[in-house]
């Protein structure tokens, strides 16, 4: 499918030349490490504050903004504009999340409190995570994309091995105050780099704004059932979260308590799988595109399966590891792919809505697997539902090498 966006584009420098992408990643490198420090406080600070059961709920409360209105925020983001709609959402984190520092050092406004600033943050990633993703189309040629997916990858994983040490560091400092203060700087930095961003304009930009926010998601879902690469691709990311989420969030500790592990070994474990999914960014950033990108996507699926199944039966940590790192680098590769065909088979008018169905796959619908795994985990062990959870992951590559559209989709060459 080709619009008259992909017709007028030509390409211009590489993606890690290219100042505005350099601005957008530093933009959003500050936000996922202010995400990381302000979820690392908050936990700290609910656990401190109350009981554990107490602590999970506050931490709950996130999910339920953001799974109700993703759709809705993939609405705005191609009405309002991508980049209006990131600012806003980071300038909001910014000022909550100073405020409640400052409410901290002066006094102890209990959980409800931390549960209000909790149902903010969802409610502003539920406009946030459309928006994000549909802003690389906007800064960068086409050819490009899937660089730019590939050093997104690289910058969440930084976020994620660099934010959670930071922000222990900072409440071991100067207390939870002194965190919630750091992850509002962190927001705040990346505002000055997103208001120096220049978007490209995009056809059917008018239209986009046209009717209401209903006819606007109903639009998007028909654009999206239509589309003979990206309806197939949304079976396939959903698929593949679905089995994946499960094992990793919940199966892994259960995991790690028989093999006698102890928390250290899903630390391990988990680092090896950060590991393989930064190599497997770090790769895609370099090469910039991969020959026939479909089929590979859906066998580094099938593969990755594997070792998702084996997880469960290797008795000796140095084993788990390496078999957490081969799931990070498949999976890792997989998904960057999946993006980046996204990005490259979308017409950006569109890319919000098309990115928050993605996004609702794997942060509203897919954490609703985490009870069901343990609930069989408990009845028949954590072996089977690795296996069945593998399964599903698998399926998702056999589904998308067997659609034709998804298995012969390619990347534009650089």
């Amino acid at each position: 499918m080709t619009s008259t966006f992909d017709r007028t584009v030509t390409p211009t420098r590489p993606a890690h030349r290219s100042p505005q992408v350099l601005r957008w990643l530093g933009a959003y490198t500050a936000s996922t490490l202010g995400d990381s420090v302000f979820y690392l406080a908050l936990s700290w600070a609910a656990v401190s504050g109350g009981t554990p059961a107490q602590a999970g709920l506050v931490m709950a409360v996130a999910a339920v903004p953001r799974a109700l209105l993703m759709l809705f925020g993939g609405v705005i983001a191609d009405r309002l504009g991508p980049r209006r709609v990131v600012i806003a959402s980071d300038a909001v984190r910014c000022l909550v999340t100073l405020g409640l520092a400052a409410t901290l050092f002066l006094a102890s406004p209990g959980l409800w409190a931390l549960a209000a600033v909790a149902l903010v943050f969802g409610t502003v990633d539920a406009l946030f995570l459309p928006a994000v993703g549909a802003l690389p189309p906007r800064i960068a040629d086409r050819d490009q994309l899937a660089r730019v997916q590939g050093m997104r990858g690289l910058a969440y994983r930084m976020g994620a091995v660099v934010g959670a040490p930071l922000g222990g560091l900072a409440v071991a400092v100067g207390g939870t105050a002194t965190a919630f203060g750091v992850a509002g700087l962190l927001f705040a930095f990346s505002l000055p780099l997103l208001s120096a961003l220049r978007l490209r304009p995009l056809p059917r930009e008018e239209e986009a704004r046209d009717g209401t926010a209903l006819r606007g998601l109903a639009d998007g879902l028909r654009y999206l059932r239509g589309h003979p690469v990206l309806g197939p691709l949304m079976i396939v990311v959903l698929l593949s979260d679905l089995g994946f989420v499960g094992p990793l969030n919940v199966g892994l500790a259960v995991l790690s308590e028989q093999r006698g592990w102890g928390a250290s070994g899903i630390g391990w474990v988990l680092a090896g799988f950060g590991v393989g999914a930064g190599a497997a960014s770090l790769l895609l950033t370099v090469k910039g595109h991969v020959p026939r990108t479909g089929l590979v996507m859906g066998w580094t699926m099938v593969v990755g399966a594997v070792s998702v199944g084996a997880l469960a039966h290797l008795p000796q940590l140095p084993l788990a590891v390496l078999a957490g790192l081969c799931v990070g680098l498949l999976a890792g590769l997989s998904g960057a792919l999946c993006n980046a065909l996204i990005q490259t088979e979308c017409d950006p008018a569109y890319l919000g809505r098309v990115s928050a169905v993605a996004s609702l796959g794997s942060l509203g619908i897919a954490p609703l697997s985490f009870p069901v795994t343990g609930a069989a985990i408990g009845a028949w062990g954590p072996g089977p539902v690795f296996v069945v959870s593998a399964a599903v992951c698998a399926l998702s590559g056999v589904y998308g090498l067997a659609v034709r559209a998804v298995r012969r989709a390619e990347l534009p060459k650089g």
